[in-house]
């Protein structure tokens, strides 16, 4: 379990596992996400379903890397009526057993891409790839504790949070391994493999962060990592994550990253130098595999449009002289056409 602040402290029961009350915040979402990577194919995906019950609609994604370099996508605002369950545009989430098995479910359609590049325009891109019939299941088991929960006050009140700030107040992960099948216009892919999953819970706009990089990443059933850079609106960086090796989690302290980036400044490679609290240090490399850009806009009260832009790329990570694979996700606000975490040097 992560460790918080001094004064406050960090709570996670497996009722969290399922969905909580939203409150009346309008931008209420509870999101739960899940990647796993085979490491024999060169193969992934993610998945993503985020519930806004107070306005009325889920944040459904699908995401598959296949291993000749195509990736399928696809992206839906189906419409909800409550937060009872995580069951939405084709993507269904069942707790199993808390904490231990989950099983994830989709059935609809894939956009796929030869030029994952073509999603920087929506419209282009669903205007020039095929949406195929699309089927998937995958079981995760978790091989490692859980991670986070909700940071509240050290005597058990919730903290205060304004809406309009805020990015989630309860977030959680876990290393995992994942074992499934993804069927897509007549091909199967079987998938037995690593991944991690996370869960977040409250109000959240997709502005509420100047940038990030989160890199999550697996070496096999034993060894694991997470590490995430963030910029806190002040001009510096907050740096966090874990290590998880011998069974148990090793919070990070520090994480160095240097990033390289091609013409798009889209990621292409990144170099991490990481401290964990137990004394650890370890060097990650990255190289990206396959890579998709996407985006969020919202237009702000004032009437400012607020362009949010996140690429999601299928990373071989190597460290300790072992190789692993993962994502990097950079999210980025764009302003005056330029990503502000590669402005920081990020």
């Amino acid at each position: 379990m992560a460790e918080a602040a001094e004064g406050y402290k960090t709570i996670l029961a497996p009722e969290d596992e399922f969905t909580h009350d939203p409150g009346t915040a309008e931008n209420y979402n509870e999101s739960m996400y899940f990647n796993v990577f085979d490491a024999g194919k060169r193969a992934g995906a993610w998945f993503r379903l985020g519930n806004r019950p107070n306005q009325r609609y889920a944040e459904m994604s699908m995401c598959v890397y296949f291993p000749d370099g195509r990736v399928g996508f696809m992206f839906a605002r189906p419409e909800i009526s409550d937060n009872s369950q995580m069951n939405a545009g084709g993507l269904r989430i069942d707790v199993v057993e808390p904490f231990k098995t989950l099983k994830i479910t989709y059935s609809g359609e894939l956009l796929v891409l030869k030029e994952p590049g073509q999603m920087a325009d929506p419209k282009v891109a669903f205007r020039n790839n095929p949406r195929l019939p699309c089927k998937m299941e995958m079981t995760y088991t978790g091989v490692s504790p859980m991670y986070g929960g909700e940071t509240v006050k050290a005597d058990g009140t919730p903290l205060e949070i304004d809406p309009e700030k805020s990015f989630a107040k309860a977030h959680y992960e876990q290393h995992c391994a994942a074992k499934g099948f993804i069927e897509c216009g007549g091909e199967r892919l079987e998938i037995d493999g690593h991944g991690l999953r996370d869960k977040s819970w409250g109000p959240r706009h997709w502005q509420a962060i100047e940038w990030y990089r989160w890199c999550p990443m697996n070496f096999g059933a034993d060894f694991g990592m997470m590490f995430n850079v963030m910029g806190d609106g002040k001009g510096g960086v907050h740096q966090s994550g874990m290590v998880f090796r011998d069974g148990i989690y090793d919070g990070i302290v520090a994480a160095e990253l240097s990033s390289n980036w091609d013409a798009n400044e889209y990621q292409t490679d990144l170099e991490a130098k990481i401290r964990t609290k137990s004394g650890k240090e370890y060097t990650v490399t990255g190289k990206v595999l396959s890579l998709i850009p996407l985006r969020n806009r919202r237009t702000a009260p004032d009437g400012t449009e607020l362009t949010t832009r996140i690429t999601e790329a299928m990373t071989e990570y190597r460290c300790d002289g072992k190789v692993g694979y993962g994502m990097s996700e950079y999210l980025d606000q764009i302003v005056d056409g330029r990503p502000l975490g590669r402005l920081a040097g990020y």
